[in-house]
C-alpha cells in the first residue's frame, strides 16, 4: 500500500506489481490478484462480482450494468464506464486513472480511500453516493453532471471543470475546491456551506450569492 496526499486529504492507495499478478481475460466472474487488459464487456450485466487486488486497463465496459459487489484495492486505468449503470457497489482502497464515466450513473456507491485522476465524469449522475473515508478528484472534467442527496464531507476536488454541475441536497461540508472551475456551477449555496476555497474563485461565488439571493447590482 501507499498514501497520496491532496491538500489535506490523505488517501492509502494500492502498490500493485503487474508480474506478480494472474492474467485474466474476462471481468466475468471475482477475482483476486488479477491483470485485466482490453477486455470487452460492453453493455454487459455484473451482479454481485468482486475484484480484489487486481490491474484493470483498457477495458470497455461502456453500457454495462453492474449491481451490487465491491472493487477493493485495485488500480484501474484508461477504462471506459461510460453510459454505465452502478448500483449498491463499494469502492475501496482503489486508484482510477484516466477512465471515462460520461453519463455514468452511480447510485447508492460507497466509496473509502478513493482517488480519481484526470478522469471524465461529464453528464454523470451520482445520487446517494457516500463517502465513508477519504476520497479525491483531481484534474476530472464533472461538466454538466447532475449529483443529488450525496454525502461527501471533507473530500478533495482539485483542479476539476464543475461547469454546470448541478448539485442538489448534497453534504460537502470541509470539501476542498481549491483550483476547481466554478464558473457556470448549479447549485444552492446551502451545498456549499463549508467548502474550501482559493481567492481566484470568490467571483464565481459572489455570482452565486448574487443569483442565489436575487440581488440587484447597480453602479449608480
Amino acid at each position: 500500500m501507499r498514501t497520496t496526499t491532496i491538500g489535506d486529504v490523505k488517501i492509502l492507495l494500492p502498490d500493485l506489481e503487474p508480474d506478480d499478478l494472474d492474467t485474466a481475460t474476462d471481468l466475468a466472474g471475482s477475482l483476486t490478484e488479477a491483470l485485466v487488459e482490453g477486455a470487452a464487456r460492453h453493455g454487459s450485466h455484473l451482479e454481485d462480482i468482486s475484484i480484489r487486488s487486481s490491474l484493470i486497463t483498457g477495458v470497455n465496459l461502456s453500457e454495462s450494468t453492474w449491481e451490487a459487489g465491491s472493487l477493493n484495492g485495485c488500480e484501474i486505468t484508461r477504462t471506459d464506464f461510460s453510459g454505465a449503470t452502478l448500483t449498491g457497489i463499494t469502492i475501496e482502497r482503489c486508484a482510477i486513472t484516466g477512465s471515462r464515466f460520461t453519463g455514468t450513473r452511480l447510485t447508492d456507491v460507497r466509496l473509502k480511500d478513493v482517488l480519481f485522476d484526470g478522469c471524465r465524469f461529464d453528464y454523470a449522475t451520482l445520487q446517494r453516493v457516500t463517502a465513508a473515508g477519504s476520497v479525491a478528484f483531481t484534474d476530472c472534467t464533472l461538466t454538466n453532471g447532475a449529483w443529488s442527496s450525496c454525502r461527501l464531507p471533507r473530500i478533495a476536488l482539485r483542479s476539476c471543470d464543475l461547469a454546470g454541475l448541478e448539485l442538489d441536497s448534497c453534504h460537502l461540508d470541509g470539501t476542498d475546491l481549491r483550483g476547481s472551475r466554478l464558473h457556470g456551477l448549479k447549485t444552492s449555496l446551502d451545498n456549499l456551506r463549508g467548502v474550501t476555497v482559493d481567492e481566484d474563485q470568490l467571483p464565481d461565488l459572489t455570482r452565486l450569492t448574487v443569483a442565489a439571493l436575487d440581488l440587484t447590482v447597480r453602479n449608480e
